[in-house]
């Protein structure tokens, strides 16, 4: 399957099939864990990831990005899951049913801002569609969104049901494309450009040998820092008239294989934002900073229907957890750093212009600070 689908128009010079060069090609190592095959959240056996990017003239500049926890009907086959809020100044439907019965029953899903309601009504009639769910009469659809306004012509409302849909249908278990794609078309991220940013971390066998993806859709600002360099700070971002207006969002996805209860996936939501921290993150007023964690382990999962009144799982014990917690907030800060590291210049709305992280030069200051590999 392809990884992209182009519903409107793309620029002809820019290719997305290309794989982008992330933090780890340049000898950024975050943290300690080892990530997966392809340090991404479709580590996780069964996940998938597909994009929908829109970008039309010279004022759209948006998209979705689908995430399927298994490859079935999920309605069906239900996903223990939590959503943890950093800062609620944002927009994500479905999380009252999650929070109450601790499950996602449909693909997680994520735009922009104004086009949440359009993508809930699509995943709806998807799932509404799907064999076997021909009685179904409630669906708890989960979008995110940040807001693309500065690059995107966001009260236009350029996402319809056709490229929600189209993310979901081309969804793959492969190389996941980062940057200015999909949900990350329009975002923007330290003041830089932003967009769709991956990682994932593999334990230690003696910790349980448990996959964990993160997948970023980075709009939000804050005093960049990289591998506790202040990169921010150095590249004269910020003086004295720096008034703080740091605002926008960010949604975090976490996918472990571990089997976790819904208590402990929440739990584990909240490390995201520890991760967050690490890049210089600040949760600001204007900020919505949601957190969605999942679990795809098979003996957790939740039939729709079942004559048995009594569920017997195994989950991890609270004292398992601190490996996990790791893994969380080491693939989410290198989520983040990638969603940067691969994300390009971009001209959109009203000619706004938002440049790529100048990576030539923040390179020079993580050598010169002994934070690149040799």
């Amino acid at each position: 399957m392809k990884y992209i689908v182009l519903t409107i128009l793309i620029f002809a010079q820019h290719t997305f099939s290309q794989r982008q060069k992330r933090v780890r090609d340049y000898g950024i190592e975050i943290g300690v864990l080892k990530p997966g095959q392809l340090n991404a959240i479709t580590d996780v056996h069964g996940v998938q990831v597909g994009h929908s990017t829109i970008i039309k003239g010279d004022s759209v500049r948006t998209g979705v990005t689908a995430i399927l926890p298994h490859e079935g009907n999920i309605f069906q086959n239900k996903v223990p899951a939590a959503i943890y809020i950093g800062n609620g100044f944002g927009k994500l439907a479905g999380y009252s049913q999650v929070k109450e019965l601790g499950n996602i029953e449909t693909p997680i899903v994520l735009t922009n801002t104004l086009n949440v309601a359009t993508a809930v009504d699509a995943l709806v009639g998807y799932t509404l569609a799907l064999p076997g769910n021909e009685n179904v009469r409630s669906v708890n659809a989960v979008v995110g969104g940040t807001n693309d306004g500065y690059l995107n012509d966001i009260r236009g409302r350029h996402v319809n049901q056709k490229a929600v849909l189209d993310a979901i249908i081309n969804a793959d278990d492969g190389f996941v494309t980062e940057g200015n794609v999909g949900a990350g078309t329009g975002t923007i991220c330290f003041g830089y450009k932003g967009g769709i940013g991956t990682a994932s971390r593999v334990l230690p066998q003696k910790a349980g040998g448990y996959t964990l993806g993160v997948l970023v859709q980075s709009n939000f600002g804050g005093v960049l820092e990289i591998n506790g360099v202040q990169i921010g700070k150095k590249l004269e971002r910020y003086s004295d008239s720096f008034k703080y207006e740091a605002d926008g969002s960010c949604m975090m996805v976490i996918i472990t294989d571990a089997p976790l209860s819904s208590r402990n996936l929440e739990r584990l939501a909240k490390r995201a934002m520890l991760g967050l921290a690490k890049t210089g993150g600040i949760a600001s007023n204007g900020s919505g900073d949601y957190v969605i964690a999942v679990s795809t382990a098979e003996s957790c999962r939740i039939p729709y229907r079942s004559e048995k009144s009594f569920k017997t799982v195994s989950t991890l014990r609270n004292e398992a957890m601190t490996p996990l917690f790791l893994a969380t907030i080491e693939a989410t800060e290198e989520a983040i750093l990638n969603s940067l590291f691969a994300a390009e210049t971009m001209t959109g709305y009203n000619e706004h212009t938002i440049k790529a992280l100048p990576k030539k030069e923040v390179l020079q200051m993580l050598n010169k600070a002994g934070k690149l590999k040799n």
